[in-house]
C-alpha cells in the first residue's frame, strides 16, 4: 500500500493482536480505518482488519451457523460427497458429475438459482447443504430450511406466544443472501401454502436473490406460477440428477455379503464365561468379554482375536457388529474366503454387482469385521486383494475387527506388519480349548 492508503489504528502492549495473533494492525478491534482524502469513498468507513479475514473469524462462523440451519449438516461437504458410485449407469454417473460440477461453480459464486432434482437419496440435500456450508466458510449468511418446516414456522408466527412476528419472519427468510430451501414439492399444497411460497419465491425470483432449491417432484405438478419461474433457464442453473438412492444401494450391497444373520445368537449376553473352565481360562474370557464390549461401545482403531477354532473370537466379533448395527451403523460382517468368493463371482457373467463395486464397498465399510483371517486359499491375487483391502484400512484407521486361528508372526509379511503396529491395533489371545470340548470336561 502507498502512505496515503495505509490503515490506522491503535495498537496492543508491546504484544502480538488478540484477534489474530500477529503484529497488532487493528489493535485487537478488528477493523481499521484508511487514512484517504475526504473525497475517497473509503473516507470515514471501517473495514476488516487483514490480519484478521472472515475465514479465520471463529466466533462469526459459529454465530453464522447457528442461524443457518447448516448445524446438522456440517458434514455434508463438497470434499464428502461421492461422485464416483459403483454400479451406476453410464447415464446416471454423468448426471452426479455435472450436478457436483455446476453446485461447486455456484458455490464459489452464488449468481441466480440452482435447481436440483432427483430421487429420495440421490445427493441433491448433500450437495445443497455443500453450496451452504462453501459459502459460511467464506463468511456469508445462510439460511438453510426444508420447505415443510418453513410453512410451519411460517404458521407458528399467529400463535399469541409466538417469538416472532410473521412479517419479520417472513421478511427474514425471503431477503436472505442465500436461501437454501430443500424439498419444494413434499409440503401440504394447501391454498395458503401455496401462496405464501408464490410470495417468498417470487420475491426473490424478482430481485435476482441467490437461491437453491432441491425437489423430487415433477415441476409438472407445482404450482403454474411458481414452475415458470424455475423455467427461466436465463437465472435457474436446471440439474437432474438420475442415479438412485445411494444409501439403497449401500444396505442392498452389505445385506447380500455381509453374513451376520447367520451369527445372531452371537451376542454379550450368551457369551460363556464360567461352564467348565480353569480360573485362568476364566479370567481370560472375562478379559475378552470387556475388551470387545469397550471397542463395540466405541470402535476406534483395529482389534485383533486370534484362538483356536471354537474358542469364542468369532462370538465376540459378532457381538461387536450387532451392537453397532443396532446403533444405526453399517456394517460389513464377512469370513476373509466368502469375502473372496464373492469378489471373484465379479468377474462372472450376470454379476449383480461389479468388482469395483464390491471392492469399494468392503474397504469403505464403517465398519468391517474380517473372520477367519488366514483361512484362505492363499493365492497370489488372494494375497494382494486383502493385502489392499487391509491397507486401505489401515492407512485411513477405518475400525475394523479380525479374527485368526493363526498367530500373527505366521501371517503374510504385509499384513503382519499392520497388525503390529501397537498404536493403530490391538491383538487379544484367547486361550484354552473349543467351546465343545470345554462343555464335555469331566
Amino acid at each position: 500500500m502507498s502512505p496515503a492508503n495505509m490503515p490506522t489504528s491503535s495498537s496492543t502492549d508491546d504484544g502480538l493482536c488478540s484477534k489474530c495473533g500477529l503484529d497488532p494492525i487493528c489493535g485487537g478491534l478488528g477493523v481499521i480505518r484508511y487514512d484517504v482524502p475526504i473525497d475517497d469513498p473509503r473516507f470515514g468507513k471501517l473495514f476488516r482488519c487483514p490480519n484478521h479475514p472472515v475465514e479465520r473469524d471463529v466466533e462469526r462462523q459459529e454465530r453464522l451457523r447457528r442461524i443457518s440451519n447448516l448445524g446438522a449438516y456440517a458434514d455434508k461437504t463438497f470434499e464428502s460427497f461421492i461422485v464416483q458410485r459403483p454400479g451406476l449407469a453410464a447415464s446416471e454417473q454423468q448426471s452426479l458429475e455435472m450436478a457436483f460440477r455446476v453446485a461447486a461453480s455456484f458455490a464459489a459464486d452464488p449468481h441466480g438459482w440452482l435447481l436440483l432434482e432427483g430421487h429420495y437419496g440421490s445427493g441433491k440435500t448433500h450437495l445443497a447443504a455443500a453450496v451452504g456450508n462453501a459459502r459460511l466458510a467464506k463468511g456469508d449468511p445462510v439460511l438453510f430450511v426444508t420447505t415443510p418446516d418453513l410453512l410451519d414456522h411460517l404458521r407458528n408466527t399467529y400463535n399469541a406466544s409466538a417469538e416472532m412476528e410473521y412479517d419479520e419472519l417472513f421478511d427474514r427468510i425471503r431477503s436472505a443472501p442465500l436461501l437454501i430451501l430443500d424439498d419444494l414439492g413434499v409440503e401440504n399444497p394447501s391454498a395458503w401454502a401455496l401462496e405464501k411460497l408464490f410470495q417468498l419465491l417470487n420475491h426473490r425470483y424478482s430481485h435476482q436473490l441467490p437461491t437453491v432449491i432441491t425437489t423430487n417432484a415433477s415441476l409438472d405438478t407445482l404450482d403454474p406460477r411458481i414452475r415458470s419461474r424455475l423455467l427461466d433457464t436465463e437465472l435457474i442453473h436446471k440439474i437432474k440428477i438420475s442415479a438412485p438412492d445411494y444409501r439403497t444401494s449401500v444396505l442392498n450391497q452389505n445385506y447380500q455379503l455381509s453374513n451376520l444373520a447367520l451369527y445372531r445368537d452371537m451376542t454379550f449376553e450368551t457369551f460363556d464365561t464360567r461352564r467348565k473352565v480353569t480360573p485362568e481360562e476364566r479370567a481370560n474370557l472375562e478379559k475378552a468379554l470387556a475388551v470387545a464390549r469397550s471397542y463395540a461401545e466405541n470402535p476406534e482403531g483395529w482389534l485383533t482375536f486370534t484362538g483356536i477354532y471354537g474358542c469364542g473370537k468369532t462370538h465376540l466379533a459378532a457381538a461387536i457388529a450387532h451392537h453397532q448395527q443396532q446403533a444405526g451403523t453399517n456394517v460389513v460382517f464377512v469370513t476373509v474366503p466368502d469375502l473372496l468368493d464373492h469378489l471373484r463371482l465379479t468377474y462372472g457373467p450376470g454379476a449383480p454387482v461389479s468388482f469395483d463395486q464390491r471392492f469399494h464397498m468392503v474397504r469403505n465399510a464403517p465398519l468391517l469385521i474380517l473372520d477367519d483371517l488366514g483361512t484362505e486359499n492363499a493365492t497370489s491375487w488372494a494375497k494382494e486383494k486383502l493385502f489392499q483391502i487391509v491397507d486401505y484400512r489401515y492407512v485411513g484407521g477405518l475400525p475394523t475387527v479380525i479374527t485368526t486361528p493363526n498367530t500373527v508372526e505366521s501371517m503374510d509379511a504385509r499384513i503382519r506388519s499392520r497388525l503390529m503396529d501397537r498404536r493403530r491395533c490391538m491383538i487379544f489371545a484367547i486361550i484354552g480349548p473349543d467351546f465343545p470340548s470345554r462343555i464335555n470336561r469331566r
